[in-house]
């Protein structure tokens, strides 16, 4: 196997690198700033402007050390570390405008440079830090930057490291040797050598510099720590969760005990205020826009056919708790077997001639706005599915309850990829599960406002809606 360039030294220094940057972006920001508000006539900047400058360097520098920021992202989530990195500097303009209070000293600056310097900052430290992101990206994915790793641990789940290692090359990761106790002398996998004694790891580590070494052994197996006590390489453990279907993984601490999280929901934090504001004032919007739609469908359906008009039927929502979603009544009232759920299909003669129109277009759920506005559901997520459904298809697809970790939506990335309508094989199930969990787990105020975008153009209407 041929092992790419090394470089301690470039990886000690990146981080100096990156502070630098970092402190070359809030001055800079804070000269674009005073230029923009004062002109360039009242240049240079006074003393007192250039000192608040450099206290706020200072400042975010400390807060971004402390929490973590510059710490490395090698492989990691870039979402979450312009999270990281916006609530570092949110943090850091906290502490300046306390000092400024406290010594009171802010009538001495403008408020509009003060506002307009913190949002130039913003967008230039993000900007840094993306090219900066894509750059390390693509100078590993060309072999430079590279750290190497070694595996403790059993063959079968340092292959599935290795696949994953291999197929994300950006991330600079280089597995150059497996330790395993129970491995036949001489082999490899994947092109890497396999070795039976734990005890010779420490001296490859210093023989071939390596960065990393990741441990898969069940945590009981104490030998291998007492092996590395002497190792300064990042010493990592990786779980035997290749089985499971995460959604949403990472690590949290409760109590001061660190817990692998398997299978969360996105909606927390920031994150469930964005997705409550979004689908509160959009649906209101929409509401507003479309009532006089709403009041003709209301008299229509009145008109066509006896029975209400609205269709209440309860659904699985959050967490699933049962919830009561609305539609415009398509069919003509009839009564289920007990708890059976006929789903509608092609020229089913229970759905009205109104009602037919109403389902191709998809009409009929317009009133779940109201159940957006009542916090049941939301704009995009999910579709609610009938409980006997959910009883039915639980037991047959693997990690099905698991797109309940959202509300459920009006429209869905399944919806507008086409897998919507009757499912009338458990494979077309499968299929909707897929998209509806690959939301969960990447969803982003940018997707949602892409899915209704898609549903504009292509949701309304479909062959399979009937």
């Amino acid at each position: 196997m041929r092992f790419r360039s090394h470089s301690v030294s470039t990886h000690d220094a990146l981080p100096l690198l990156i502070k630098g940057l970092d402190a070359f972006v809030v001055a800079l920001a804070g000269v674009l700033a005073y230029l923009w508000r004062f002109g360039i006539e009242n240049f240079p900047i006074p003393a007192h402007y250039t000192m608040l400058m450099i206290t706020g360097i200072a400042v975010l520098l400390a807060v971004y050390s402390s929490t973590g920021v510059y710490r490395s992202w090698r492989g990691g989530n870039i979402a979450q570390m312009f999270v990281h990195m916006l609530m570092g500097w949110m943090g850091a303009l906290t502490i300046l405008l306390a000092l400024l209070a406290i010594l009171k000293t802010s009538d001495d600056y403008s408020r509009l440079w003060l506002g307009t310097w913190a949002a130039t900052t913003a967008i230039l430290l993000l900007i840094e830090r993306s090219l900066l992101y894509y750059l390390l990206s693509w100078l590993r994915l060309h072999g430079k930057n590279h750290k190497q790793v070694i595996l403790i641990g059993h063959a079968d789940i340092a292959h599935e490291l290795i696949r994953r290692i291999n197929s994300a090359t950006w991330t600079g990761f280089d597995v150059i040797a497996i330790f395993d106790d129970q491995a036949k002398p001489h082999t490899e996998i994947d092109g890497v050598t396999l070795h039976q004694n734990f005890d010779e790891a420490l001296q490859y580590i210093k023989d071939h510099s390596v960065s990393e070494v990741w441990i898969t052994l069940p945590l009981r197996e104490e030998a291998w720590l007492h092996t590395l006590r002497h190792s300064t390489a990042n010493i990592r453990y990786v779980p035997d969760i290749f089985a499971f279907r995460l959604l949403n993984h990472g690590v949290s601490e409760i109590a001061g005990i660190p817990m692998l999280d398997l299978s969360t929901t996105p909606m927390t934090g920031i994150n469930r205020l964005v997705k409550a504001l979004e689908d509160r004032v959009l649906a209101l919007l929409i509401l507003i826009t479309i009532s006089p739609l709403l009041l003709g469908i209301t008299l229509a359906v009145k008109m066509s056919s006896p029975g209400p008009v609205l269709f209440k039927q309860k659904r699985h929502g959050w967490d699933g708790r049962e919830i009561t979603v609305y539609k415009f009544r398509s069919m003509f009232v009839h009564q289920e077997d007990g708890d059976k759920i006929t789903q509608a299909r092609a020229s089913d003669t229970r759905i009205t001639p109104l009602g037919a129109f109403l389902r191709r277009t998809s009409l009929d759920e317009l009133p779940q706005f109201f159940n957006v506005l009542q916090g049941r559901m939301s704009i995009v997520g999910p579709r609610p599915h009938a409980l006997a459904h959910n009883e039915h298809y639980k037991e047959l697809i693997e990690s099905y309850m698991l797109r309940h970790k959202v509300k459920p939506g009006i429209t869905g990335w399944a919806q507008v990829n086409g897998y919507r309508g009757e499912t009338d094989t458990l494979e077309k199930m499968q299929k909707r599960i897929e998209y509806d969990l690959y939301y969960i787990e990447h969803w982003s105020l940018a997707l949602d406002l892409k899915i209704i975008l898609l549903t504009l153009f292509r949701g309304f209407k479909h062959p399979n809606a009937y």
